[in-house]
Parts: C-alpha cells; structure tokens; sequence
C-alpha cells in the first residue's frame, strides 16, 4: 500500500470517526425545577433516570428550584434553558418587563389546573368559600394562591380577609398553632404538610380554586428565547421524551418515586408518593385535562387568564397571551394521549 493511498484511508476514517461523533454529540439542556426535590419532580425524573432524554440526543441536568418566579428569572437570564414555573408568574414576568424584546414562553401545560387552593381545619368552622370573610389568612408573600386569591374572592363573594405573611415552611405550623385561620398553597404540598404535623386529611377543609369558579392553568414547561431561537428541534426533543416519561409515571407512580429518592436520600418515599398521586389527580389528569389535551391549552382560556392576570396583579402593560404560548413544539396527538380516561 502506498503511503499516498494510507493517507487517504486514515483521513477518511478520521473524518467519519468525527462525522459519527458530532452526529451523537448530545445537546446540554440545563433545566429547572420550580421547587424541592419532592413527588411530582418524578414527573422530570424519570425520563432522565430512564434514558429518554439521552437516546432523543440531549443531556440534561435538572436542578432543585426555590419557586416558580426564581425559575422564571433564570430562564430569562439564560443560566437555564428551560424550566418548570407556574403560568401566571410567566405571564406576569412578560407584561412587567416590557423592554426585553426576547423572553422565556411556555411550550406545554403540565398542570392543568392551579394546585392553589384554601386550605383550613375544620374545627374552625370554615366550610365553604364565604367562611373566609374577616378571617385571618396566610401565606408567603409571592405564594400563587395568595396572588389569585381576589380571583377566588371575586368568584365566591368572599368579603375582605386580613393577610400575615411568612417564609414557607411556617405556613402550615401557622396554622396548626392557631395564628391564623386558613392559608392557601399548592393542595399536594400543604395538604402532606399539614399531615407531617400530625393533621389528620379528614380534619382538613380543602377549597381548589378549579372547583370554586377560578380556571386558572398551573404550571408549564417554559424555554428561554435563546433556545427557542438557535435549537427549537432541541425542545422538541425534550417535549417527547418528557412526554414518554410522564405517561409512566401516571400509570406506576409509586415506582417512580425511586427517582426521587435518589436525587434526595433524606425524602419519605411513601409521603411522596402520596404526593405524587395527589398532583396527578388534581391538577394532571383533570376533567379540563382530558377535555384540551394533555400538555395543550384552550385559546380562550388563556385570553381569560391573560386578562384576570393583567387586573389582579396589577401589570405594568396588559399580559399578551401570544406571546406567552408556544405550542409548536409539542408532540403528536398520539404520543400526548397519556391522560388514562375516567
């Protein structure tokens, strides 16, 4: 063999060694969560722990969060390329920071109802929405129920309520040793909360904002605009092996749990599994749910949303609900059928 033809057949074996290696480069996708490493993170990681999102050729990480508004600005900022966060703080974020030409949108509706919801124990005597009339309620300052709540009171005819404010993890001691009479958060966390503090579920009033005249949308997979516009096949990719995992976890919660653990060794897998199973059935596999399409949203929905968000929170220019949806990433219809009927 000559040296010429070696040559030759060492460069183009160098040059498909490096064509195969660019071809399974796999795409970093930094994500994140919009809390703790609790149940419904099971949700992210069990395609991870799966393999999923290495065989559509991305490798992701996903991080613990501290609320929907951190994950957002992170998001934004470019630190993370996607994320968990609740609908109306994204829808917030954009119609308070009119000057950024480029922002983070949803890209598939996860919860899709508000996990929001008032939560007393009985033997105050609240039963029903109007209970709550000069009752003392609490919550942290930037809690999406207590930021919902006028929508709430709107709705239910609820009077004015007196507002305390704490970090999170006093709202349920609160309300146990009698500072206040109700508090609102998310049903599957205070509700398990409260049960760690030795409340019994049966001696808990539980009223969701979806069954009680608000139809806000929970949280959502957001993108940064970088992503969206340099590798939207990226986030397209992420959708569907997102969505493969979730059908799993719908159907074996409990298994899936493991993933947490795993992730965090000092969590009770029996309380998250509760947890989990709790999510699912209140705010993922929902009448609302199952009548739009899991992960999909209702146009006039959101317009509704959009405009109850822009008067509440009072934004600085009115929420734009084009610019907050993108649906154009997401699975077909077929591999988004994950919803079991009821």
């Amino acid at each position: 063999m000559t040296s010429k033809r070696l040559f030759l057949q060492t460069a183009l074996a160098l040059g498909a060694y490096a064509s195969a290696t660019a071809a399974f480069a796999a795409t970093p996708i930094k994500f994140q969560l919009d809390w703790r490493f609790e149940g419904p993170s099971a949700l992210f990681l069990q395609p991870a722990a799966q393999g999923y999102f290495q065989a559509a050729g991305l490798n992701v990480t996903i991080d613990a969060g501290s609320g929907s508004g951190g994950a957002i600005q992170r998001v934004a900022s470019g630190s993370y390329d996607m994320g968990f966060a609740d609908l109306a703080a994204l829808m917030e974020f954009q119609a308070n920071n009119p000057d950024m030409k480029e922002k983070p949108v949803a890209v598939m509706m996860v919860y899709n109802n508000t996990p929001a919801s008032v939560m007393a124990l009985r033997k105050s005597g609240i039963a029903k929405p109007a209970d709550l009339s000069g009752k003392k309620l609490g919550a942290p300052v930037f809690d999406a129920g207590r930021r919902g709540f006028p929508l709430f009171a709107k709705a239910n005819q609820v009077g004015e309520v007196q507002w305390t404010s704490m970090d999170p993890p006093l709202r349920e001691t609160m309300l146990v040793r009698g500072d206040i009479d109700a508090i609102t958060g998310f049903t599957f966390t205070s509700l398990l909360n409260l049960e760690t503090r030795g409340v019994k579920a049966s001696d808990v009033v539980v009223l969701p904002f979806a069954d009680n005249g608000v139809k806000l949308y929970g949280n959502a997979i957001i993108a940064s605009p970088k992503l969206v516009k340099e590798n939207p096949e990226a986030i397209k990719a992420f959708l569907q092996a997102f969505t493969k995992g979730v059908k799993e976890v719908i159907a074996h919660p409990a298994a899936s749990i493991a993933h947490v653990k795993a992730r965090d060794g000092i969590v009770n897998s029996q309380l998250e599994g509760r947890r989990l199973q709790l999510a699912i059935d209140t705010v993922i596999n929902t009448a609302d749910a199952r009548a739009e399409g899991f992960g999909q949203i209702a146009p006039t929905r959101l317009a509704l949303m959009a405009s109850q968000v822009s008067d509440v929170y009072g934004t600085k220019t009115r929420v734009n609900p084009q610019t907050v949806w993108n649906g154009s990433f997401l699975p077909s219809a077929a591999e988004l059928n994950v919803l079991p009927k009821k």
